[in-house]
């Protein structure tokens, strides 16, 4: 009999770094047992539900939870990072409510490629290492969360995003250079106008598309880049995508010349097409991924030369972005024991 799996995590939202992770955590339950009874919370159950086909659950419906915990065996929480109060107290009460409660239950927990923190307050820390302490498998996707929790007392072991095992198209590449671009504190008009000033100087003459991996934050940020990309230039040839399925937007990323994204999972994506990619660094997690693929690398300031890292993403070479990426395999073993 196939043990019954519940999935925790940022899940119908439309974000598709969180829903590629999904896709590839159900693809590789399914191949383990094709009769793999999976239960995921959602925000979008039936959404979810015809995605992925699984079963769903409305994530915040008590009843539903709760319903859902006591009839799995494991409980799987993840990827992503949920674990952290940087965004809000109140998504990190929640994520950790689904650990506590499987835990009361006597379910195997699996915290599933997970950044942990950053944790600001006392009380969020403390409820976060005496759960993990009980959890069953504990995997990190950077080794600053290994290195955190470690310093903590808690083991956890490093494996890579789970996108990274994914085969991606590497077709021909088009005049088209993308962006994509999230809202985020820091951000605001002037770097924009910078950015779109540099991206009209070197690309001026290319179809330049705006990315959408997540409606409700990077839409109407997209639009106004487009519109600063035609205050510059009236003639510029632009683009926005959005609203398309995730495979989809992986083949349209595929056949780009130049990327130029924020959000981490669309510089992996690009990457493991062989696109020439400059990583904006809004985040740690994309620092190191521009760091670990020798990636340019752009600060969110005004007072920055972009000269520089746009003239090392003209350098980039396809072939080695390819070869780092064909070194970056997901470790399934330390996950795959519970499930066979």
């Amino acid at each position: 009999m196939s043990r019954r799996i519940l999935i925790s995590g940022y899940y119908g939202y439309d974000n598709f770094g969180d829903e590629a992770i999904l896709g590839v955590l159900v693809d590789h339950l399914r191949r383990l047992n094709p009769d793999s009874d999976i239960t995921v919370l959602s925000k979008s159950p039936f959404k979810t539900s015809r995605t992925y086909g699984v079963k769903s659950v409305k994530n915040f419906s008590l009843l539903g939870v709760l319903a859902a915990v006591s009839s799995c065996d494991v409980l799987v929480s993840g990827g992503g990072s949920l674990l952290q109060d940087i965004t809000s107290l109140k998504s990190l009460l929640y994520y950790c409510f689904i650990i506590s409660l499987a835990q009361l239950m006597h379910k195997e927990v699996i915290i599933f490629a997970q950044g942990i923190g950053p944790l600001t307050r006392d009380f969020s820390k403390k409820l976060v290492f005496d759960l993990l302490r009980k959890c069953h498998v504990i995997t990190v996707r950077d080794l600053k969360s290994q290195m955190y929790l470690q310093n903590n007392g808690i083991q956890a072991d490093l494996v890579s995003d789970p996108v990274f095992s994914v085969d991606f198209p590497t077709g021909e590449q088009e005049e088209v250079v993308g962006v994509q671009l999230r809202a985020f504190r820091s951000i605001d008009d002037a770097f924009l106008f910078t950015l779109a000033r540099q991206v009209v100087t070197y690309f001026g003459d290319k179809l330049i598309e705006m990315y959408v991996f997540q409606e409700s934050l990077d839409y109407d940020i997209c639009k106004k880049f487009e519109k600063m990309l035609k205050t510059i230039s009236p003639g510029i040839k632009t683009k926005i995508i959005h609203n398309i399925s995730g495979n989809d937007m992986i083949l349209k990323i595929s056949r780009l010349q130049y990327m130029i994204a924020m959000r981490f999972h669309a510089v992996l994506v690009a990457i493991k097409s062989g696109v020439k990619t400059l990583a904006i660094n809004y985040d740690a997690k994309v620092e190191k991924l521009a760091y670990d693929a020798f990636l340019p690398l752009l600060t969110i300031s005004i007072d920055e030369d972009m000269d520089p890292p746009f003239e090392r993403l003209l350098q980039l070479d396809s072939n080695t972005l390819l070869d780092y990426c064909a070194n970056q395999t997901f470790e399934w073993e330390y996950f795959d024991d519970f499930f066979v």
